[in-house]
């Protein structure tokens, strides 16, 4: 039996996280191993801490530890706008700039043939539900700059037709770009160029 075998497990796990391939999992591995105390033991505790508590919002599907996010929850948020997103990367992005004050949809994707991925498997019934039921004005569509991200849009468009103004991020965001790669300044510039679709 190896005598790193639940090292090495580690390091093939760590490998799995985005950004992270085996060579970089393996220094980060070796520098928790080393910074045991003042790093590997608070963060075993935390990860621990947040496998048991983490959970999407029942509202907007955010991540958080309760069943209504902070973002939901606040009445000052409430002011009819309503931010759709993909994903929750996107809707971190988004908070980062500090610049919408309003409420959020992630739509957890985007609509793919390829991927056999309708309107069904993603939130889109309860977008819909949340425009009918809660006093919503405008629907942001902050979508990433993608082929799926613009059918997305226009799918959503389509089903909105009528029922609240709909705008789009517009300057700043690159075709093909996407929210969470962009930094606080392109964010800030698209949102305040938003136009209507």
């Amino acid at each position: 039996m190896s005598s790193t075998r639940d090292i090495d497990a580690l390091i093939e796990m760590m490998a799995k996280l985005p950004g992270l391939g085996p060579r970089s999992a393996r220094r980060a591995v070796l520098h928790l191993i080393r910074k045991r105390a003042q790093l590997f033991t608070p963060l075993a505790d935390l990860m621990h801490t947040v496998a048991a508590s983490a959970r999407e919002c029942l509202n907007c599907a955010n991540v958080g530890t309760s069943d209504i996010c902070d973002i939901c929850a606040s009445e000052k948020r409430a002011n009819g706008q309503l931010c759709v997103v993909e994903d929750v990367a996107d809707l971190w992005a988004m908070e980062r700039a500090g610049v919408f004050k309003g409420r959020y949809h992630v739509l957890g994707g985007t609509l793919s043939a390829l991927d056999a991925i309708g309107p069904d498997e993603l939130r889109i019934p309860k977008l819909v539900d949340r425009v009918t039921t809660e006093d919503i004005t405008e629907v942001i569509l902050a979508l990433n700059a993608t082929v799926d991200g613009q059918t997305t849009a226009h799918y959503i468009a389509d089903q909105l037709e009528d029922r609240v103004t709909l705008t789009s991020l517009a300057q700043g965001v690159p075709i093909g770009g996407e929210l969470d790669y962009l930094d606080d300044g392109t964010i800030t510039a698209a949102l305040n160029a938003r136009k209507k679709l």
